[in-house]
């Protein structure tokens, strides 16, 4: 019986690069793409809790949902399958989700949601600003949803990975999260009115966490695999907490 692969994304429906994912897996699995009828980019984990949600049908297991990538993954499982995925997995995201990204990214809030439901998931990035072609991105996805349909995840863990743009790709490294810096992450303006707004954003100044971090692996032409946790309490902090006298 062919396994079951649950598509998502938070570029939105009509993005390429969950095209070219679905592309790729059919020959994997039975594929079904729930996915953002638009771009819900930096949308985080949230979920759309003050107002009824509605799908669309696109095509042949092909859904589009007026909400988040989180509210996408819960519908999917609890509404439209009938039957629960084997694996869950998000992207192609048009740019990285590398270091603190993957707190915003709605890309990997879908494999988070997927993750917390007990479902194998994945988030998968192409780390570029200009040139989308991901064809070696979705290749990468199917090689990997393949190995974790036959041997699974750990525990509460998902995977988040970005694959460096171009064709000279190195191969993977299994790498941390790193940190990144941002300059000037919110811009101030002025409209014709007189009336100021606010754009949120920033170059990156630099990225730190030293060796085998994320930023290392792409920027010396590695496919980055990291391992997200969802167990985030710091239990290295627990000795110095404990001293504290309140």
């Amino acid at each position: 019986m062919k396994k079951i692969i649950l598509i998502s994304n938070d570029d939105g429906i009509h993005s390429e690069g969950i095209k070219s994912l679905a592309g790729a897996l059919k020959r994997v699995g039975e594929i079904f793409v729930v996915a953002p009828d638009r771009e819900r980019s930096a949308a985080s984990h949230s979920l759309t809790l003050h107002r009824p949600l509605r799908v669309e049908k696109h095509g042949s297991n092909i859904y589009a949902v007026d909400g988040t990538p989180t509210d996408c993954i819960n519908i999917a499982v609890n509404g439209i399958l009938k039957k629960r995925p084997d694996l869950v997995v998000s992207g192609i995201n048009k740019g990285g989700n590398l270091g603190d990204d993957v707190t915003y990214s709605g890309t990997v809030s879908a494999a988070m949601e997927g993750t917390l439901l007990g479902i194998p998931s994945i988030a998968i990035s192409l780390v570029s600003r200009d040139n989308f072609d991901f064809k070696i991105a979705a290749k990468f996805a199917a090689r990997l949803a393949r190995f974790i349909l036959k041997k699974g995840l750990p525990k509460d863990t998902l995977l988040n990975i970005n694959v460096p743009p171009g064709v000279n790709v190195k191969g993977y490294k299994i790498t941390k999260q790193g940190k990144r810096f941002y300059g000037d992450a919110v811009v101030e303006k002025v409209d014709p009115r007189g009336k100021k707004y606010y754009w949120i954003g920033g170059d990156v100044l630099k990225w730190e966490g030293g060796k085998d971090t994320d930023f290392e692996a792409i920027a010396n032409k590695f496919t980055s695999i990291t391992p997200v946790h969802l167990d985030m309490t710091n239990y290295a902090s627990f000795k110095e907490l404990h001293k504290w006298k309140l």
